[in-house]
This record gives C-alpha cells, sequence and structure tokens, in this order.
C-alpha cells in the first residue's frame, strides 16, 4: 500500500475484546472493547463481519468506521478471513472486490511454515487444516492470487486494485 500511495488504500481499523498488547493504541491498531460492548454491538447489527475467535475473544469491523474511511475517500482494505470476506462482499456487492490469496499448495504452505521455524509441529498442523478449510472458500471471491512468488502476486494484486478503482 505504501508503494502505491496513488491508489489511497487504507486498512480499516478492527475492533477486539482483548487487551492492548504492548504499544497498540485505541483508535490506531485496533479499537479495544469490554467484550459487553462488543456483544451490544454485536446486538445493535453494527459490524460487518465479527468473529469469536476463543470465549469472550472477539475481531470484528464496525460498518461506521468502514462508512466514515469512504467519506473521506479512502479506498478501504480489509485483512479478515474467508468467512468475513464472504460478508463484506454481500454487503457492499459490486462496490467491493474479494481477492483471495492463496499458497501454491498445501504441501507448499507447510515447508514455508516449517522454514520459519516459530511455531511447533502441533501448531502447523493446526494452520494446515485451517488453510484447507479455507481453501473452500476461494471460489466465492471475485478473484484469486496465488502467492507463489511474492513479487509476482503483489504485481497482480496491483494490476487487479488498478481495474477494479477504474471500473467503478
Amino acid at each position: 500500500m505504501k508503494e502505491h500511495p496513488e491508489l489511497n488504500l487504507h486498512f480499516s481499523i478492527s475492533c477486539t475484546s482483548r487487551a492492548p498488547r504492548g504499544t497498540e493504541q485505541n483508535g490506531v491498531e485496533y479499537f479495544f472493547l469490554t467484550p459487553e460492548e462488543f456483544k451490544q454491538k454485536i446486538a445493535n447489527g453494527e459490524f460487518l463481519e465479527y468473529e469469536e475467535v476463543y470465549k469472550d475473544r472477539f475481531y470484528g469491523t464496525l460498518k461506521s468506521q468502514v462508512e466514515d474511511q469512504i467519506e473521506r475517500g479512502e479506498n478501504v482494505v480489509f485483512d479478515v478471513d474467508v468467512k468475513g470476506g464472504c460478508n463484506i462482499k454481500q454487503f457492499y456487492g459490486d462496490r467491493a472486490m474479494s481477492i483471495f490469496v492463496q499458497p501454491p499448495s498445501i504441501e507448499e504452505l507447510r515447508r514455508r511454515l516449517n522454514g520459519r521455524g516459530t511455531d511447533l509441529p502441533e501448531v502447523i498442523e493446526q494452520r494446515l487444516a485451517k488453510a484447507n478449510y479455507e481453501l473452500s472458500f476461494a471460489p466465492k471471491f471475485d478473484r484469486i492470487v496465488v502467492n507463489d512468488d511474492l513479487e509476482t502476486a503483489k504485481q497482480e494484486t496491483h494490476k487487479l486494485l488498478i481495474s477494479f478503482l477504474n471500473n467503478r
């Protein structure tokens, strides 16, 4: 996004019910809510998408936050899971483009995760199982970018964004 300021791309700022970590600031990295506040906003229908990843540990995107960004002329980018991506696309329809970024294969993803050396084998297996599940959602997205080579994937994504922004 920093490489292409002419596209005016800005990440959405999600909400979470977890406590801030380190130097995180409310309204910068996340909007920090209590679980009760989060649940009330769910009940009020204020989220484009949300997920409870653990008991009382929520993440989600407020409709009002995204609408504020759009009103400022920003092109909003979401980094969400597949269900969130589908919900956002359903809400915005043709005003949004969904891109599914996938590994070249599960085997390659396994090789990359093992190569990092940061996760235990059981964590890698959990991540691979989730990736396998998420791959089943790929056909629901407008475009699919295979992240075989990072630079190529970035160039392809850039072309897709330019085309979408010029034709809406």
